[in-house]
């Protein structure tokens, strides 16, 4: 890591532990009541881990942001994270159980109704395409077009990763500690930082992300995506994420995870055992 993203990668670690004991605070009043849930392991978590995320890498995203990216950024962590956790409250009503998914959402907007879910969707893609105007390099519609689509394809993706403790924040510390480089690196030094810092509660089955934490994660690491230089390659990583997200609807990730060498040791690496 060069010297320009140390600092918004601790800028983002420091908030993310601030935000957490502020979670552990909420979640000991009635006020937490909303954000607890059994996780896969019938351990209770809190969610408020997401929005402890989704603030501390928005935050550090726009501290260590290029000139022309920071409002960018404000946009997609902030309003991904909003909507995430509109979806995190709102998704859990009984009515909601089985709009899930792609499919779930159109199911309930045939039967006239509008999903949380489809309510997260629309605000993540609308956040991706305000972030795209707001993005300098994006002075055609192509380019506009394969920024909305990163931004709000890779909020979806990393979202869908958050099956198991600690899956979805690994992604994102990995994808980011793998773009961290180079001009538009800054980006997501504060995404790392705060992903490093939520780890160790993800894994421990303290909190979980949820839609908030992992929807604001990915829409940043888009933004980085969305920020390679080369329109092509900007078109094949958009290309990927497209392809499992549609994967998706019809193959588990997590069967996949753990059918792999690898992917599997990496998964559990960390984690509490069932």
């Amino acid at each position: 890591m060069t010297a320009g993203p140390v600092l918004p990668a601790l800028a983002g670690a420091v908030a993310a532990r601030a935000g957490l004991a502020a979670a552990r605070a909420l979640d000991a009043r009635p006020a937490g009541a909303p954000w607890r849930r059994t996780n896969y392991a019938g351990r209770p978590v809190t969610l408020l881990g997401g929005p402890a995320l989704a603030v501390a890498a928005t935050a550090g995203a726009a501290l260590g942001a290029p000139v022309g990216t920071r409002g960018a950024a404000v946009v997609a962590g902030a309003v991904s994270g909003l909507v995430g956790a509109y979806d995190d409250l709102a998704g859990a009503r009984p009515e909601q159980a089985r709009d899930k998914g792609l499919a779930g959402h159109l199911r309930a907007l045939r039967a006239g109704r509008v999903s949380a879910g489809a309510v997260k969707v629309a605000g993540i893609g609308a956040a991706a395409a305000v972030a795209a105007l707001l993005t300098r390099r994006d002075r055609g519609l192509a380019d506009a077009v394969l920024t909305t689509g990163l931004v709000a394809g890779t909020a979806n993706l990393v979202n869908l990763l958050d099956l198991r403790p600690g899956r979805a924040a690994k992604a994102g510390a990995l994808a980011a500690a793998a773009t961290v480089g180079g001009p538009a690196g800054g980006l997501v030094a504060g995404p790392l930082g705060a992903a490093l810092a939520v780890l160790p509660d993800d894994l421990g089955e303290r909190v979980m992300l949820g839609d908030s934490g992992a929807n604001a994660l990915g829409a940043l690491l888009g933004l980085r995506l969305a920020a390679v230089p080369s329109r092509p390659a900007r078109a094949g990583l958009l290309a990927v994420v497209s392809a499992l997200t549609l994967a998706s609807e019809r193959i588990s990730f997590t069967r996949v995870i753990e059918a792999t060498p690898g992917l599997r040791e990496l998964d559990r690496l960390g984690r509490r055992p069932a």
